[in-house]
């Protein structure tokens, strides 16, 4: 019953909704009434002329000429200017009211004053070199603003800022720029790994604070452990000035630990050293190295950087020890790993009692378990109750400031929204690079519809995460919800080919091609997506597609089991999700209620949802869903970036 009335409703409604739509942009930009106080005041003002210019003063007759060709040229540059102010797709990628409303206005004022010269009895031939050379010089205002147009990059609406090209960011291209590779384990002893990559993740975190270096992280870092390159060629791959190298062994109670700083540009050597003591002495160091790069780089700490290179956050070795083989677990991105990762800072906390970076670490841990889908609502709820605790200890502390933010992203309301979003620009204030902070804060750009700050986020993390999974996911996400799709397909396939079995990206390569009219391979994908990953809510989700391609709403609905409809309607993204999915099997009532509350959530992507997006094509001509627009465009003028 559901596939019948899906596949006879959309082409003879389709046809109301699509001048419902186009009278709708009509009222919305003011056109009616533009024309039809044009139409009233043009005629009055004809009459005028006409009876008493020309009728009573003995105006020539051309003066009404001149008059109806002036009305015409002021309503077609108005109706222009409104229709193309009111509309996000620019042709040509430019803001075509400013292009074509001057040269309306040239060719206007060039016939009145042709219709002068006439009335001032210019001969004939003089007309029309006076014609010739006013047509010459409206082609070359055409020339030249053409010529801008080539150039301009167009603007966001509603921002007055230059859209940007959404792709992979390209390197860091920072003159003070380092990346921290990997310290290899040479130690004799088997499974002593932990303590060269946790010795490796210390010296990232030290420098991270020096705000003049720019610091690759460790997800992208650790790419390169064992990798079978030179300094400089990981270097020239991630476009840094500087890295550093070393190795670590470790014999029962004795260390060395050796480090070189090496210039990438130049190929050669500032600095290297060679550090013997005992475990005890690893924390004394990682202090040298960090400041031996430092006055190798020639950079002025402030007394606060100085203060935050030489906190030692846990004092005690075994508790470090613990800590290390902690991070190292996690690294693994699997459940055992995380479970074992709690174990050991479960273990370090009852050595050393309460503190900050343990506890950071549990929430950091449990975030991970809800990432992988392992009872989501539990482990995001201890995330946050670990991070509070970790914050109660140590305020300042934007690791945990940031993954409470972030965390929140997926249970919030609207004002939680604003308020998780407030907490992260107050991180990045702390700690510009911090990157929880400015993925966090990006994917809030995005729900709201502001593009071009997302994309500029999204470049400031790619900096820090070159290689990470965000860095080439996210560019497939900024088209998404820019209305961009097929630039977003092409995101997709590049993502895709770093990140070939990422059960999202595979979820949603199936959305990609729906975009772009390829339903039959869309389809195709979804079916695959589930086979290969069939209880994640992306595959739900792309389940949910399938069957609204089909115009069965009944498959649909049948997707919504209770626990994935509560997950559903707990985020403004999945919500926004299945909205478009009834959309486009028009199930209008279904939609609709799933888009309020979306846009209830924070939902308020204006230009996606008005206009761009094709799968709310069907429910564009309903009267509820245009109030529900005007309040969404209220909501996205009036947010505060």
């Amino acid at each position: 019953m559901g596939s019948s009335e899906g596949e006879k409703l959309p082409s003879k409604e389709g046809k109301k909704s699509r001048l419902g739509q186009f009278i709708a942009r009509l009222r919305k930009r003011r056109i009616i009434e533009t024309l039809a106080a044009f139409i009233a005041g043009g005629w009055l003002l004809i009459e005028v002329v006409e009876r008493l210019l020309v009728g009573h003063y003995r105006f020539p007759d051309e003066t009404i000429d001149i008059t109806v060709v002036s009305v015409i040229g002021a309503l077609l540059s108005t109706i222009i200017w409104r229709w193309f102010r009111g509309t996000e797709k620019r042709p040509g990628n430019v803001k075509v009211e400013v292009l074509i409303v001057p040269l309306i206005i040239l060719i206007t004022l060039t016939i009145d004053i042709i219709l002068v010269f006439q009335i001032a009895g210019m001969p004939p031939r003089k007309l029309l070199i006076s014609f010739i050379a006013f047509l010459l010089g409206i082609a070359w205002i055409v020339f030249k603003s053409l010529q801008w147009a080539a150039i301009a990059p167009a603007l966001s609406p509603g921002l007055e800022k230059k859209e940007v090209e959404i792709s992979p960011p390209a390197g860091v291209k920072a003159e003070r720029s380092i990346v921290v590779l990997p310290f290899k384990n040479i130690s004799s002893e088997e499974g002593q790994d932990y303590f060269s990559d946790g010795m490796t993740e210390e010296l990232i975190t030290k420098l991270s604070m020096v705000r003049e270096l720019c610091v690759i992280s460790r997800t992208s870092a650790f790419m390169f452990k064992n990798a079978q390159k030179t300094a400089k060629e990981i270097a020239g791959q991630l476009d840094v000035g500087y890295v550093l190298e070393g190795s670590v062994r470790k014999a029962g109670h004795k260390l060395r630990i050796t480090a070189q700083l090496i210039d990438a540009i130049k190929d050669t050597h500032l600095w290297s050293d060679t550090y013997d003591g005992v475990l005890e002495d690893v924390f004394d160091i990682q202090e040298k190295v960090s400041q031996a790069i430092v006055d190798g780089l020639k950079l002025q700490l402030t007394p606060a950087e100085t203060r935050r290179i030489t906190e030692r956050p846990i004092k005690d070795l075994r508790a470090y020890e613990c800590y290390l083989r902690a991070t190292s677990a996690i690294d693994r991105c699997t459940e055992s790993g995380i479970s074992e990762a709690l174990r050991n800072l479960e273990l370090a906390l009852q050595i050393v009692g309460e503190n900050a970076v343990l506890y950071y670490g549990m929430g950091y841990a449990h975030w991970w378990l809800a990432n992988l889908g392992v009872a989501i609502e539990e482990n995001l709820i201890k995330c946050k109750d670990y991070t509070r605790k970790a914050l109660a200890i140590d305020p300042m502390s934007t690791k945990a400031r940031a993954l409470l933010g972030f965390a929140g992203l997926n249970y919030q309301d609207k004002d939680q929204q604003r308020e998780t979003q407030s907490q992260l620009k107050e991180v990045l204030e702390q700690d510009p690079n911090e990157p929880l902070a400015l993925l966090g804060l990006c994917f809030i750009y995005l729900y709201v519809g502001r593009i071009f700050e997302a994309a500029h986020l999204l470049t400031r993390y790619a900096e820090r995460e070159p290689l990470s999974f965000w860095t080439f996911a996210l560019p497939f996400y900024l088209n998404w919800f820019d209305g961009k799709y097929e630039r977003a397909l092409e995101g997709m396939w590049r993502a895709l080919k770093t990140f070939p079995d990422s059960s999202s990206l595979q979820a949603h390569s199936a959305w990609a091609l729906a975009w772009v009219g390829r339903t039959d391979e869309a389809i195709a994908q979804a079916d695959r997506s589930a086979k290969a990953a069939p209880n994640l809510v992306h595959t739900k989700l792309t389940l949910m597609l399938k069957h609204s391609l089909r115009c069965d709403v009944a498959g649909a609905r049948a997707e919504l089991t209770p626990e994935f409809y509560e997950w559903c309607h707990r985020e403004c993204t999945w919500s926004y999700f299945v909205a478009a999915s009834f959309a486009l099997a028009n199930a209008k009532n279904d939609a609709l209620e799933w888009l309020e509350h979306a846009v209830d959530l924070g939902w308020i992507n204006y230009p996606l949802l008005a206009e761009k997006d094709p799968f709310l094509a069907n429910i564009r001509g309903e009267e509820r869903f245009q109030k529900l627009m005007e309040r969404v465009k209220r909501e996205w003028e009036e947010f505060e970036v």
